[in-house]
């Protein structure tokens, strides 16, 4: 009597072999090999690439404005971060060249001409020549000069403050709205199992899931932010410390007739 055997025969005495040995009961080890040979690799259906391909245009919306909000917070904290630099180069200018010349009008062409503490020079130049002959005779020269010099450094002030408040909007709002994505997913889920009448792991899972990714992505937006806005506010105010510095050696300056010797620092 002959037998044919193929290589499923094979592998079937082979596991009911081995279950016998390890006490497994054939069928069982038959159906663990079959559904092994019908094991599929599938991608993650929780993530964030699933969130944004399944989620609903509220979710949609909320990653949005997160995204909108992390790229303004990194814009706005390099641009800063650039604009506070040349100004304290500008700083280190003005102690080296401006204070060097003979005169105010002589140093002052020494700085760039979109220097802060060039403009600040010319507008004090202009205030000290234009003070006679006008309805501002009843103001003494000192007085005028300062208000002129003042004027002149809060506009610079307000320029180098532009864009911190955005910086701590974020900051304080973006955990809020990643909140308010994570009880939208909570809503869902509910909503979910309400509907299919089971609390089974797959109609939770999803919505559960994208409520924290929700929530991790409002704390990874804000942090940055919050860090960003102190570190930009204590680099502003040291930086209009040199600005408020060169306003009041200006001042004394103008009014002591324009003249200055040459000083090192």
């Amino acid at each position: 009597m002959r037998f044919t055997i193929n290589n499923r025969t094979t592998s079937a005495i082979v596991l009911t072999l081995i279950a016998a040995t390890l006490s497994i009961s054939p069928i069982a080890a038959l159906a663990a090999d079959a559904g092994a040979a019908n094991t599929v690799v599938v991608d993650n259906p929780y993530g964030l690439e699933a969130l944004w391909a399944t989620g609903d245009w509220v979710a949609k919306g909320t990653l949005g404005i997160l995204f909108l909000m992390s790229l303004g917070t990194w814009y706005l904290g390099i641009v800063k971060l650039l604009e506070q630099s040349r100004l304290m180069r500008e700083a280190k200018v003005a102690r080296t060249e401006f204070w060097g010349a003979a005169t105010i009008a002589e140093g002052a062409l020494k700085l760039d001409e979109d220097s802060a503490f060039r403009y600040l020079a010319d507008e004090g130049i202009k205030a000290a020549g234009h003070h006679e002959g006008s309805m501002t005779d009843s103001i003494d020269l000192s007085t005028w000069i300062g208000m002129s010099l003042q004027r002149a450094f809060d506009e610079i002030s307000d320029r180098m403050q532009g864009g911190l408040a955005f910086l701590g909007t974020v900051g304080s709002t973006a955990p809020f709205v990643g909140l308010f994505g994570t009880v939208w997913g909570i809503y869902g889920a509910l909503t979910a199992i309400g509907m299919s009448g089971q609390a089974s792991i797959d109609k939770v899972a999803g919505p559960v899931g994208e409520s924290l990714i929700m929530t991790a992505l409002g704390l990874a937006v804000a942090v940055p932010a919050v860090l960003g806005y102190n570190w930009m506010v204590r680099r502003n105010k040291t930086a209009m410390a040199h600005v408020r510095h060169f306003s009041s050696e200006l001042h004394m300056v103008l009014l002591a007739g324009g003249k200055t010797s040459v000083r090192s620092k």
